[in-house]
């Protein structure tokens, strides 16, 4: 595995992290606690450090079976968990994003994890209209002092802000995550230029563009009710899966995995620190971490292991 600096966290990570949501059952299977167990144990043998979760990941469901999972060796992991969405809201309404409201979001993180600090506390696709909000920065501030929060971040929605790119330093934030992926590169003229200016840590998240970069999927392809994959308008799937075929064809060098290969791209980019796949079970994991084999050396976040 290799590391680099979570920008200013100073946190050293994985450039493989695991992406929780999953866990919490949108992705068409509901998860027992050895299955987490397993897809964590993947993790931790291949050197992968980085948990990615949310509250409302099946309602803290997910952070239940991370802090279960990572029980007994809290140290060793880095856990980022996010706030402001409440499950039932299934993301379509900003709004319980006051400052009293993300306190007890907090605390029940906290529970659910079983630990007495989240290393990496970020806002969680708000629109700017909640996201300018002295009283909840100041709020989260002294989460931070009371060490509750070693370090405040930023997630940004799928409909770029860079409004909050730009404003991360003002309101304490350390790092950003965003959507980024062959399919999907926004961040790179609307985000990193500020990650980079500011030394901030970026998470790519859908890396693998829920998974339509994994490998698995042909032009035709079609998803269960179960899985929010299905939510999607049939053609822009559609779309996406003949533009990935289209990559197989004239970017894929032969005799590699197309999973490893998407992750890889997206961290040759200057500004990303780490990917969060999700992962359904430890082949994935695997699977993903071997990406670390594309992956040159010399990137201005590296670090030793």
């Amino acid at each position: 595995m290799k590391y680099r600096r979570l920008g200013r966290t100073g946190l050293h990570v994985s450039v493989v992290g695991v992406g929780a949501w999953q866990f919490g059952g949108e992705w068409g299977k509901d998860y027992t606690q050895p299955e987490v167990d397993a897809v964590i144990g993947a993790a931790r043998d291949h050197g992968i450090n980085l948990i990615d979760t949310a509250e409302c990941y099946g309602d803290h469901l997910s952070e239940r079976l991370v802090g279960e999972a990572v029980k007994g060796e809290r140290e060793q992991w880095v856990i980022a968990t996010k706030f402001g969405h409440h499950y039932n809201d299934r993301f379509d309404r900003d709004y319980l994003w006051s400052a009293s409201d993300v306190q007890v979001q907090l605390e029940d993180s906290l529970r659910a994890l079983q630990t007495d600090y989240v290393d990496l506390y970020q806002f969680h696709s708000g629109g700017d209209d909640v996201f300018d909000n002295e009283e909840l920065w100041t709020m989260l501030q002294k989460q931070v002092e009371a060490g509750k929060v070693r370090n405040l971040g930023i997630s940004i929605a799928n409909t770029i802000s860079v409004h909050q790119a730009e404003s991360a330093l003002k309101v304490g934030a350390r790092a950003l995550q965003v959507v980024y992926n062959r399919l999907d590169r926004q961040p790179e003229e609307a985000v990193f230029p500020a990650a980079l200016r500011d030394d901030l840590g970026v998470l790519a998240r859908v890396p693998l563009a829920s998974g339509f970069l994994s490998g698995k999927y042909r032009p035709g392809a079609t998803f269960d009710a179960t899985d929010v994959r299905s939510r999607r308008e049939r053609e822009q799937v559609e779309t996406a899966l003949r533009e990935v075929d289209a990559i197989r064809r004239t970017e894929l060098p032969d005799g590699v995995e197309m999973a490893a290969w998407a992750l890889a791209w997206c961290l040759r980019h200057p500004a990303v620190t780490c990917v969060i796949p999700g992962c359904k079970n430890p082949e994935q994991v695997s699977a993903n971490a071997a990406a670390v084999e594309l992956v040159a050396d010399g990137h201005p976040q590296e670090v030793s292991g």
